[in-house]
């Protein structure tokens, strides 16, 4: 049985993430579709790149992904389907696989044009359920990625922003929220390990944000005391900025692209 997850920004009020599933089903209910997310943030195609490039690598090889954060929806911009790391991808050419793209120098990426695969619609504002889902849907019968369009090299790419590093500092930004609160960075445990590595006093480093200065990072979540504000290393590998009891996105009133700085100092 081949898997189908779903990332999109429909949230879940309204009918179209369910609307999806079913034309899936209609074409090929011998599937199982995983939702990893309807909450990406409306049209943020940088969110979405982040959530389904720490995502995918958890299912099993072969497994098909759906990415719909598409503010282009009906325009000149292409459907794309990405084989990339042994997985495939399926979604609009704006930038939001490029994370996965990026990840494997291998990727190949096919434009998506074989219309007799889609819906006939009257409109075209509702393309992951008349683009993306069927063509996921017959992709996951046994199609291969060339039945669906040719293969291109001018798709669309976006930049992760990555941290900047400096003699004894670091620094970076906010890149998610979660529904708790807490601030993920784009800062790795590993850029953390390669600045201890450097010639700087061993100490523990501060982490300053919105105009507050943290020193030491915790273990785990349970690791700080009431309210207290905290620098962690989540399971993602990157840094992040929680408050145990409550909201540290409210407590600081931070928000995506925020600055935050790590310093090893004496």
């Amino acid at each position: 049985m081949s898997i189908i997850t779903l990332t999109t920004d429909f949230g879940l009020k309204d009918p179209f993430a369910g609307m999806m599933k079913g034309v899936i089903y209609n074409i090929n209910s011998n599937v199982k579709i995983v939702d990893i997310s309807h909450g990406i943030g409306n049209q943020d195609i940088i969110e979405g790149a982040f959530v389904i490039g720490h995502s995918y690598g958890y299912f099993p090889k072969n497994t098909i992904h759906v990415v719909v954060v598409d503010p282009g929806v009906g325009s000149r911009r292409r459907p794309v389907l990405v084989t990339a790391s042994g997985h495939y991808f399926i979604g609009p050419d704006n930038g939001v696989l490029s994370v996965v793209i990026a990840g494997d120098t291998g990727s190949r990426v096919f434009v998506i044009t074989a219309e007799q695969y889609f819906l006939r619609s009257v409109g075209a504002t509702f393309q992951g359920r008349d683009v993306f889902a069927p063509v996921a849907a017959w992709l996951a019968k046994g199609g291969e990625p060339h039945h669906f369009g040719r293969e291109i090299s001018d798709y669309a790419s976006i930049e992760i922003p990555k941290p900047i590093k400096d003699s004894d500092s670091m620094k970076g930004e906010v890149i998610y929220i979660d529904r708790f609160g807490n601030l993920i960075t784009n800062i790795t445990y590993r850029d953390l390990e390669d600045m201890q590595k450097m010639d700087v006093p061993a100490s523990s480093p501060s982490v300053r944000i919105c105009g507050i200065e943290m020193t030491g990072i915790k273990r785990y979540y349970a690791e700080a005391e009431g309210d207290e504000t905290a620098p962690i290393i989540n399971s993602f590998g990157l840094l992040e900025i929680y408050r145990y009891i409550g909201d540290a996105s409210k407590a600081l009133n931070a928000g995506k692209g925020d600055a935050i700085e790590v310093q090893y100092g004496s």
